[in-house]
């Protein structure tokens, strides 16, 4: 059975945060499981390279080296330092919350997949660290998207079929049916996405797997579906990710050390100080006042609208729809 793309890119990940050792691309195909069903070096060349923007766009620090003093072949490792998180202080409400959502992650699959990978450094003779023989950590739970809808997607790309899904805008948009010839699934900014023909629009079109349904039946015959020669899925995404024109801004007072998603998004204008907490006011570019009203209100006591009046507004007939349990969510309308 072919492995899926997910399984290996942590199968990588394993590998590459298992040793203090560079591993040579030739090691890496050898060792990992993913990269030996691969027909020519070319072919493994070219998803290898894949792999590694993948690692780097989900923020994972990926380092070159060489794997020894008399090598002149080049070698990747993960810096694990920077990888790992620094030692942090949580409430019993965060320590609850964090132990919920490792319950979800953990399964028996990964944990297999994880010692199959050590298994197989091993045999292959590379030195596999004992500190984090059993505690390695996977890809990030965000980059895994849809995981169902993602298998199937990935499946009907091989496949080269048609897919019929459900689908959504945004988080609360109503579900409509879409048909789609898939090109290929990437990440950006860890993120996952299918770019395809829609047949129902006659147009390109990229949806993130976060706002596919698990509901994704693969239709019509298999090598059905033509996919470009040379096109290039990241750029797609990029270009369909980027927004439309900017259409105002809005000054947004963020908390020291809180919305670190609305400081990615704005520019520092000066410190202010907001009852007793000390923050940033933030000058923050708007291209849908909507979604950003949902990602001010998403922050809580976090983050505070100063200007304009009417995304204060928004932001705060969001927070009265959440607390009285009339704000109806993605789930919801599912």
């Amino acid at each position: 059975m072919a492995i899926s793309k997910v399984e290996r890119l942590v199968n990588l990940v394993i590998a590459l945060l298992s040793t203090r050792q560079f591993l040579t691309a030739e090691k890496i195909r050898a060792s990992v499981a993913g990269y030996a069903e691969c027909a020519s070096d070319e072919a493994f060349s070219r998803m290898f390279e894949r792999d590694k923007n993948e690692l780097r766009d989900l923020g994972i620090p990926l380092e070159t080296g060489m794997p020894s003093r008399f090598s002149t072949v080049e070698g990747y490792r993960i810096n694990r330092d920077a990888y790992e998180l620094p030692e942090i202080e949580l409430t019993r409400e965060e320590t609850a919350a964090v132990a919920v959502a490792a319950a979800l992650w953990d399964s028996p699959e990964l944990t297999s997949a994880a010692q199959g990978a050590l298994l197989k450094l091993r045999a292959a003779g590379v030195q596999v660290d004992p500190e984090s023989a059993g505690t390695v950590t996977a890809v990030p739970a965000r980059a895994r998207g849809s995981e169902p809808a993602l298998q199937k997607l990935l499946a009907a790309v091989d496949a080269r079929r048609a897919v019929r899904f459900s689908h959504r805008s945004a988080p609360t948009d109503p579900w409509t049916d879409r048909t789609v010839e898939p090109w290929g699934v990437v990440t950006v900014h860890g993120r996952w996405y299918l770019v395809g023909h829609d047949r129902d629009r006659n147009a390109v079109r990229t949806f993130r797997l976060s706002r596919i349904g698990d509901d994704v039946d693969a239709v019509g015959p298999a090598g059905a579906v033509h996919i470009p020669e040379g096109v290039d899925l990241r750029a797609r995404v990029l270009a369909a990710t980027r927004g439309g024109e900017v259409a105002g801004s809005a000054r947004v007072w963020v908390a020291d050390g809180r919305a670190y998603e609305l400081r990615r998004l704005g520019e520092e204008v000066r410190r202010r100080r907001i009852g007793e907490r000390d923050g940033t006011v933030l000058d923050v570019p708007v291209r849908s006042w909507e979604w950003i009203g949902r990602v001010v209100a998403g922050q809580g006591a976090d983050a505070l609208v100063l200007d304009p009046p009417e995304l204060r507004a928004e932001v705060q007939r969001i927070l009265a729809g959440i607390v009285t349990g009339s704000a109806t969510t993605g789930e919801d309308r599912r």
